[in-house]
């Protein structure tokens, strides 16, 4: 008699999930558990803010400088994010399970090598950067003690967002949103612990809200980890050529080094109009800093869109299933008008609420007003933007999208804001990006319009 062993269970493959159902409704609700994930990640920050707000004008423009560096190393997780996503959605499209594990493996490693070099330079640079940016001395001493946290921890923050990206590439939305939830209320607990240093905690002010963001993110790290390796089974642990390495590794950066410089161009365009602000006094820094951080969280729903749209593209197109591609970007485009008119009229009639939520000073408040009026006008087309350049990611023609997003920044927005402020001052660089991003949203418009007759029969 013959010992019969149990044949072990087959590893779970990642199955093309948006291949199925009706596209607006699968959209709405890969949107809804990504919206979730992305409000998360933005709530971490606005609660920063909220909270060193109350430390006083100079703490709050302290931070507001931190912004656009911090938003530039994001940017590029954001890159490698979306090349991961795009072309483990196709991998996963056509079928090819062993091509899936080697990608998410690969795009993992470099993720990881370019943060720490990305890091270690940081690091030794604050002093220049944000002297660069018109900070004074005093800001810079502030500055110091949140950076010089935030970039010792960054990893952190970086390596679970590529994780979460192949994770949503199964159109597996749903997990990563529940985590960032949890991370997001780590933070809200830790912030004004270690902020204010209340009960056993001590007060760390700028270094403490560095440290509840890096604490919270450290759960979505282990998570992403977890989910990978043993729910998904994406990863790996043979030892590739360098030939496949190179294959994976070329393959990423083609879409993501593209992806990644449209992506920084927005906090680089931030720090300009921060630079611009700066010569307005600490105020106008404080008021910008809030507003771009309002209209991060605000833009949550377009946002959510977006990033379902690349692998909901990536996995029909590899599926060879072009019409439910061409119906997802007809309604891309029905929801980002609508988001943005809604927007312009809820942000306009709360703003006298929501500015005195950051600050108490009447300076602040009434530029944090003034810029919820006038900047939401734009949202419509700013949305539009944001869609036609995930809808290029996914369709790999990256280029177009950084040509998309670098018309609308230093073309439109820069040079309009730098004449607005010669004529208006502070409220001029506001309405500079209001009108840029009106001019843009147009250009967006008939090009995802012209890419959607392409793809007709």
């Amino acid at each position: 008699m013959t010992n019969q062993h149990p044949t072990p269970p087959p590893a779970r493959k990642p199955s093309a999930r948006l291949t199925q159902g009706p596209v607006d409704k699968t959209l709405i609700t890969l949107s809804r558990h990504m919206a979730l994930g992305i409000i998360s990640i933005i709530f971490i920050n606005v609660v920063d803010t909220f909270y060193v707000g109350q430390l006083g004008a100079k703490e709050l423009a302290a931070i507001s400088f931190t912004f656009p560096v911090t938003m530039i190393v994001i940017s590029l997780a954001m890159g490698l994010s979306i090349g991961t996503s795009a072309l483990v959605s196709r991998a996963i499209g056509s079928g090819d399970h062993g091509r899936v594990k080697r990608l998410t493996t690969d795009c993992l490693a470099l993720a990881f090598i370019l943060v720490f070099l990305v890091a270690l330079t940081g690091y030794h640079t604050i002093d220049p950067i944000f002297t660069a940016l018109g900070a004074s001395m005093p800001q810079i001493d502030l500055i110091h003690d949140y950076m010089s946290v935030w970039y010792v921890g960054v990893g952190l923050v970086v390596i679970p967002m590529v994780g979460n990206s192949a994770i949503r590439a199964t159109g597996d939305t749903k997990t990563p949103s529940r985590v960032m939830l949890v991370a997001a209320a780590v933070n809200i607990i830790l912030d004004p612990l270690l902020i204010f240093g209340l009960g056993p905690f001590p007060r760390l002010e700028l270094t403490g809200a560095a440290l509840a963001t890096l604490i919270s993110y450290s759960l979505t790290f282990l998570f992403s980890l977890w989910v990978l390796i043993l729910r998904e089974k994406m990863l790996t642990i043979a030892i590739p050529s360098l030939a496949d390495v190179w294959r994976s590794w070329s393959s990423l950066l083609k879409l993501a080094l593209p992806a990644a410089t449209t992506n920084m161009m927005a906090p680089v365009t931030i720090g300009i109009l921060t630079h611009l602000a700066a010569s307005y006094g600490d105020y106008a820094v404080a008021a910008l800093g809030v507003g771009t951080r309002i209209e991060s969280l605000a833009m949550i729903g377009v946002m959510a869109l977006s990033s379902v749209l690349t692998p909901f593209i990536g996995q029909n197109w590899g599926a060879k299933k072009y019409d439910r591609v061409q119906q997802s970007l007809n309604f891309a485009i029905k929801f980002a008008l609508l988001w943005g008119a809604s927007l312009c009229i809820v942000l306009a009639l709360s703003a006298p609420v929501l500015s005195r939520l950051f600050s108490d000073n009447p300076d602040v408040i009434h530029l944090i007003e003034m810029f919820l009026r006038m900047v939401p006008i734009s949202y419509a087309g700013m949305g539009l933007i944001i869609v036609t350049s995930a809808t290029y990611n996914a369709f790999h023609q990256p280029k177009q999208a950084a040509i998309l997003v670098l018309t609308r920044l230093f073309i439109l927005m820069v040079p309009l804001a730098f004449i607005g402020a010669q004529i208006w001052g502070v409220i001029g660089i506001f309405a500079g990006v209001m009108i840029a991003n009106i001019l843009a949203g147009i250009l967006a418009f008939t090009q995802l319009k012209r890419k959607i007759r392409t793809l007709m029969p």
